[in-house]
């Protein structure tokens, strides 16, 4: 019997799951695939918002600023990489400087700090290659980059550190109340038990709480197609670029990532009740196109991947974050597409500190630590420093990765660590090997013999990314 489970492994519910280990109790975290961070939190464009886009007085404005303003601790805490680069919407012409204008007015009454306009001298001191039919930007200096899979693997490692557990491949697919106690079930069979439910399954939200019998939403699914550049190109922009938002969203953009990679995109296509995120020839086409209108001498020859994420909108058009008016003891987080990564942190303190604590006491837990190591760290290191680590470990002396930088020690870790890599895929988000230039050309056939040998395993039964995924199917010799 848990206090609460959380139901769903990306950014909001594992910021949840860790702010709810801060105070005592038993928590739980499911997720339906086989690790953590597989959905919208896997895919998206890594942009902690300044706050200046969402509509004011709503709940994605609230949310927005205060994560804004929690991000930089909350990710030093967690060993988590981020930056603070800024942002410029970019605007063409008269009518966009009056619309950029808005954005500005509307971000101020939001408590956006330091906004400003640029002219196009100041905004070619900053970013050079913008193209030459920009003629001015507004100017965010509060927005950042963050990696979103890094954060939430953190947030949700942090929370099994200070004891907190977690069930993947755990598919939910009935839930009933009796007595005052949720039934959890999975597809496999597997129960749980809960005194109150926090629903934070993204693009499943809605079924999940129509299996409580909560039907006051809906959600659907929009694609986001990306192109991501080698980190060769990493200094074609320093900020995040966008053009003037729609209603479909914040529109393309070309930012820097985290790890100094170029990422352009994405696109917004509706797909309803889909959950597909297959790459297109015209989703990428019109990325391509998008981007060229934005900047000039765009480095596509530096391209090394593409990919897609659907991020869950639901009919209210604002995040749903509230007690179900039809479920007692359900907590709805549903609805939460962009600026959701920003908020995670604050709604996290908000679900616990003002919904969680309706159903019970929030005593601190004293041996609450949250602080968290890097997952990978040793190429930052110096020589000697390095030299001290291999002396300790001599896994640290082997090259697996060669484009990343990522030693045998490095990929050990992330096996044992909360949350344990299962997959080569799983591997790879916790320490980037295989997402450099090659994207595992070299090392993927490394990082399933090491899976293999320190999971006690055969070959055969190592994934790219949980069942149906396998890589190797047999012998030859």
């Amino acid at each position: 019997m848990f206090d609460a489970l959380v139901i769903g492994g990306g950014v909001i519910g594992g910021s949840i799951f860790r702010e709810l280990t801060k105070y005592k109790g038993s928590f739980c975290l499911v997720e339906k695939e086989e690790d953590v961070a597989m959905g919208a939190s896997r895919a998206n464009s890594g942009i902690v918002h300044a706050g200046f886009d969402a509509k004011e007085g709503s709940l994605k404005a609230k949310f927005n600023v205060l994560g804004n303003k929690m991000m930089p601790k909350y990710c030093e805490d967690l060993g988590v990489k981020y930056r603070n680069n800024g942002s410029l919407v970019l605007g063409y012409g008269e009518e966009d400087y009056n619309t950029l204008l808005e954005l500005k007015q509307r971000g101020e009454r939001n408590g956006v700090e330091n906004l400003s306009m640029l002219n196009r001298d100041e905004l070619l001191a900053i970013e050079p290659n913008v193209q030459d039919s920009v003629t001015c930007a507004l100017f965010a200096p509060t927005g950042g980059i963050v990696c979103p899979y890094e954060l939430t693997l953190a947030s949700i490692g942090n929370a099994m550190d200070n004891g907190g557990q977690l069930l993947c491949d755990f598919e939910v697919c009935k839930i009933t109340k009796e007595n005052g106690v949720f039934k959890v079930i999975a597809k496999d069979g597997r129960e749980v038990l809960a005194k109150v439910v926090i629903n934070c399954a993204g693009f499943y939200s809605a079924e999940v709480a129509k299996m409580l019998g909560d039907d006051t939403f809906d959600v659907q699914g929009r694609k986001g197609e990306y192109i991501l550049l080698d980190r060769e190109s990493g200094d074609f922009v320093s900020h995040t670029l966008f053009t003037a938002p729609t209603k479909a969203g914040k529109g393309v953009l070309v930012t820097q990532t985290v790890d100094n990679n170029i990422l352009l995109g994405p696109t917004a296509t509706e797909q309803g009740r889909s959950d597909s995120t297959i790459t297109t020839p015209e989703g990428l086409g019109f990325v391509t196109e998008k981007v060229a209108k934005m900047c000039k001498n765009v480095p596509h020859f530096n391209t090394i991947t593409s990919f897609a994420g659907v991020r869950a909108y639901c009919d209210r058009h604002d995040f749903i974050i509230e007690h179900s008016q039809k479920a007692e003891g359900l907590i709805n987080c549903a609805g939460i597409e962009s600026p959701g990564l920003t908020s995670a942190p604050a709604i996290a303190k908000y679900v616990v500190e003002d919904l969680y604590s309706k159903f019970n006491a929030l005593d601190k837990n004293e041996n609450f630590n949250g602080k968290r190591e890097p997952d990978y760290f040793f190429k930052n290191l110096t020589d000697e420093e390095k030299n001290a680590v291999i002396a300790k470990d001599h896994r640290y002396g082997k090259m697996i990765c060669r484009c990343e930088q990522i030693t045998e020690g490095e990929i050990v870790r992330a096996i044992h660590e909360n949350p344990p890599a299962r997959s080569v895929s799983a591997v790879k988000r916790r320490t980037r090997a295989g997402m450099g230039r090659c994207q595992g050309g070299f090392c993927q056939a490394h990082v399933v013999e090491i899976l293999a040998r320190e999971l006690g395993v055969s070959y055969e039964e190592i994934t790219l990314s949980g069942k149906g995924s396998e890589i190797v199917v047999g012998k030859v010799k």
